[in-house]
């Protein structure tokens, strides 16, 4: 379980450098880009920064090319913004959590469309049965 400290400066580091991608990279080449996540390393000199991006997949393979190629610069730009003892060493990873949720949605909706759910039928089936007597 994470300690407090590590939840803060997760916290911390997702608000920030979601603020740093969002005034370096412009959304035209690389899509609308957010931080889902951070990963911090029991010691804090390590994070992983879980990103998506919005966009078509030719902005999506801009935007990891970038992220991977200006990772030190944002890295400093992190550590001139945060005041931590260590600035910890970024990695950032492609998250396509979002996709698959709206992927998940729109199959539901489909399956609505196909078969619509009608008010007056039974959940637990009880109306059906005949009462013994």
């Amino acid at each position: 379980m994470p300690s407090l400290r590590q939840q803060r400066v997760r916290e911390l580091l997702k608000r920030t450098v979601g603020e740093i991608l969002r005034r370096e990279l412009d959304s035209e080449s690389c899509g609308i880009i957010t931080v889902n996540d951070v990963g911090m390393a029991n010691d804090l000199h390590s994070a992983m920064i879980f990103v998506s991006v919005l966009g078509s997949d030719e902005q999506k393979r801009t935007a990891a090319k970038r992220l991977k190629s200006e990772r030190s610069r944002i890295q400093y730009m992190l550590g001139c913004e945060v005041v931590l003892k260590y600035t910890p060493r970024i990695k950032f990873e492609l998250d396509d959590a979002i996709e698959a949720g709206n992927r998940v949605m729109s199959i539901l909706e489909e399956m609505e469309q196909v078969n619509p759910t009608d008010p007056s039928d039974s959940i637990d089936g009880d109306e059906d049965e005949e009462e013994d007597d």
